[in-house]
Formats: structure tokens, sequence, C-alpha cells
């Protein structure tokens, strides 16, 4: 009979069996999971990563879309400085982005407080305010040029409420053309920004709501203390989508004044359009993408790392 030492357990029975053998070497990734990461990887290679490198390739050069392409070196930024169209489309693509994402933000959090409780009839004040966001945004333009058109419905209603005086030719107007614009874009985008912070706001933790109460926060102060700290993440992915939507908005501009009269209503994408396919200076309309793109990564980034250094 075997004796076990003093103060050393004994052994179980079968211990030996019940231990897991450790896997020697690297752990196999199955196929099906490479296939479905490789082959959309490589498709957005194909047709994104490396047009968008080729954009910048010929951002540097002097290109007609026939002939060879020139190498340039930054020439075709230096031309922007004394570009007056380029800075009279960069002004206005500053003002698009303040009035289109401030009044987006603004107007879709403002409506995602009032419906964001379940009542009676909520959901049809809901779709009505998200069924813009289903029209493209040419129909979109072609809705509100006949609202704008002479006797149309914005001079009706303002000749019916004494404001008379305020009528003229919206889009035709150098000075209400770009603003003229700004308000179908909003008229459509309200919709989607109120659907972002509705799925924000059904995440806060009521107890929070009521934590305020008991000490006495108004609906105010519970609004300002409580719901906006905790959105923080839905403001980022809204901050993207206006950025990268005031940056790329070409359709509704295009469709409605083609970013007249007299360029008052030029933004850089629809200036990248037309020099691009309209004079056929590629070379140049490259390099405006390369200014749009950097605008559109500098805003975001630094809004990221601003949020990112709050956190830690």
């Amino acid at each position: 009979m075997t004796q076990t030492a003093p103060g050393r357990p004994a052994p179980r029975a079968g211990g030996g069996a019940s231990r897991r053998t450790k896997r020697s070497g690297p752990r196999r990734v199955s196929p099906l999971i490479l296939a479905f990461v490789l082959v959309p990887f490589a498709i957005e290679a194909v047709w994104v990563f490396w047009p968008a490198l080729q954009g910048f390739w010929l951002a540097l050069t002097n290109w007609d879309g026939l002939s060879a392409p020139s190498f340039v070196g930054f020439g075709n930024f230096s031309d922007m400085v004394s570009d007056p169209i380029f800075r009279t489309a960069l002004k206005n693509t500053a003002i698009w982005l303040v009035l289109f994402g401030g009044l987006s933000v603004i107007g879709g959090f403002g409506m995602a407080l009032l419906l964001q409780r379940e009542r009676r009839g909520v959901g049809i004040y809901r779709a009505a305010l998200f069924t813009p966001v289903v029209f493209s945004l040419v129909v979109t333009a072609l809705i509100w040029r006949v609202f704008y058109q002479p006797d149309g419905l914005v001079d009706t209603v303002f000749r019916s409420v004494g404001l008379g005086n305020f009528v003229r030719p919206w889009l035709a107007d150098p000075d209400t053309a770009l603003y003229a614009v700004i308000v179908p874009a909003l008229w459509r985008q309200i919709g989607y920004v109120m659907v972002l912070y509705l799925a924000g706001l059904k995440a806060v933790d009521p107890a929070l709501y009521e934590a305020a109460k008991v000490d006495g926060a108004s609906a105010w102060q519970r609004t300002r203390f409580v719901t906006i700290p905790q959105l923080k993440g839905v403001n980022s992915v809204v901050l993207s989508v206006i950025v990268i939507d005031s940056l790329r908005s070409f359709d509704i501009v295009w469709s409605m004044t083609k970013g007249g009269p007299y360029h008052s209503s030029e933004l850089l994408s629809t200036y990248m359009y037309s020099t691009a396919f309209q004079s056929t200076q590629l070379g140049y309309a490259s390099a405006l993408a390369v200014v749009i793109f950097l605008l559109a990564l500098a805003v975001i980034l630094g809004y990221l790392i601003r949020a990112f250094r709050e956190e830690t």
C-alpha cells in the first residue's frame, strides 16, 4: 500500500484522463471565414482603394482625359490659391457645412426628443418625417423647384401670411440661391438624423432619468446632463454622416441651380464635376477631390480625437 506524503493531497482517480490536452501549433482559421473576409476586401481594393490612389496621382498631373497625363507636381493646388471660383466654392461649402450640419442636428435631435415616447399616433409622425429620406435627391430637387417657381407654394405661403415683400426669384437671385437649396436638403436630412437619435435614446437607461428626477433636475437639466452625455457614440455617427453628406452634396444642387447663378451656389462637389466633365480638366478636378477628402478627414478626425481625450 502506498502512502502519500504528509501535507500533500492524494491524487484523484482518473485525474490524468480528465485533463484537457493542449493543442500545439497555431489555430487554423476556417476557409469560409477567410473567404468572407478576403473576397469583400479584394472587391473593395479593386473598386475603391485603387481608384482612390489613382485620384491622388492624377491630382499631381495635367490631364484632359484623352492625352497622356503630364506630371505637374503641386501645380494644381497652387492654381487653387488664385482661382476665384474655388474660393467661392470653398466659402459656400463651409456655409453649407455649418447650416446644413447644425440645423440637421438641432432639428433631428429635437424631433427625436418629441417622438421618443411610445404614444398613440406617434408612428405616423415618425413615418411622415422619415418619408423624404426615401425620395432620391433628384426627385426632391424637382419637387422643390416647383415650390420655388413664381406664384408657387413658397410665394403663396409668404403672401398668405402678409410677407409678400419677401417674395423673389429664389433660385435666380445670387443672394438667396444657396440658402434656397439648403432648405430641401434639410427637409430630407432631418428625418434621417432623427432616426439615428431615436435609436440612441432607446439605449439610455431609464434609471438615470429616475435618479435625476429624485434629485430635483428639471427637464432641461435631464436633457443636458443625462441625455446628451449618453449619446456620444451616436454623435460620432451623426457627425460623420453630416460631414460626408455635406461635402459630397451634388445631386440636389446640380438639379436645382447647377451652381449658379454666377457661381453663387457653387460647392466644391459641383465645381469638381463641371471642371472634370465640362472643362475636361481632370487633373485639376482630381485635386479638388483630394481637397474634399482632406476636409472631411480633418473634421471627422478632429472630433474623434477630442472625444477620445474626453473618454480618457
